[in-house]
């Protein structure tokens, strides 16, 4: 089955069933964030300060994270970016996160696209993606826009793409959408710090 016999519908199913388990795992994330802040009185930058303020630690974890299939969820990075305490520098740092995992993405696709042949490509398809590629193979493009846009192992389904001969061009404008989960999740965080 192509992606264009594939109705609508499956699409519009599949893209918000994945989209509201992304939103309630933010909700979750956050949630527990806005309680142990304001209800137990745990003053959590007070106790990782030491970490928070060593950016190049952060931005390093977290960008191995992005490469390594997004072990750790984004919103724990832009919680962190709330220390910034500025608007501003929120934006800021959450634009840079959106940046590393575009571009930790697109690592991915290469990987997948240059490598598809090694053993090491093949070790990590069968270990880690078997379960995505049916994916693929039923949404193909639509994948990236979901998985850009959920908690799909964004870069994992890049890898998976790349192997599968994407055209780069397309792969680039749908992973754009990775830009609007980031607005969209910081948005939520910023106003639940503001609670």
């Amino acid at each position: 089955m192509t992606s264009k016999q594939i109705k609508i519908g499956d699409k519009t199913k599949f893209f918000w069933t994945n989209f509201i388990k992304g939103f309630i795992w933010t909700i979750i994330i956050v949630g527990a964030y806005v309680l142990i802040k304001h209800y137990f009185g745990f003053n959590w930058e007070e106790a990782i300060k030491p970490y928070l303020e060593n950016q190049l630690l952060i931005y390093s974890i977290y960008t191995i994270s992005e490469l390594m299939f997004g072990i750790i969820p984004p919103e724990f990075f832009m919680i962190w970016g709330l220390s910034s305490g500025h608007l501003i520098d929120y934006v800021g740092i959450v634009s840079l996160l959106a940046v590393i995992s575009y571009i930790s993405g697109f690592i991915g696709f290469l990987f997948g696209d240059f490598l598809k042949t090694t053993v090491t490509f093949r070790y990590i398809r069968k270990r880690f993606l078997s379960k995505y590629q049916p994916l693929v193979v039923k949404y193909g493009a639509f994948l990236i826009l979901v998985a850009a846009m959920t908690p799909l192992p964004f870069s994992a389904i890049a890898m998976l793409v790349g192997s599968f001969h994407f055209p780069v061009k397309k792969y680039l404008f749908w992973s754009l959408s990775r830009f609007l989960r980031f607005a969209l999740y910081a948005i939520i965080v910023w106003q639940a710090n503001m609670l």
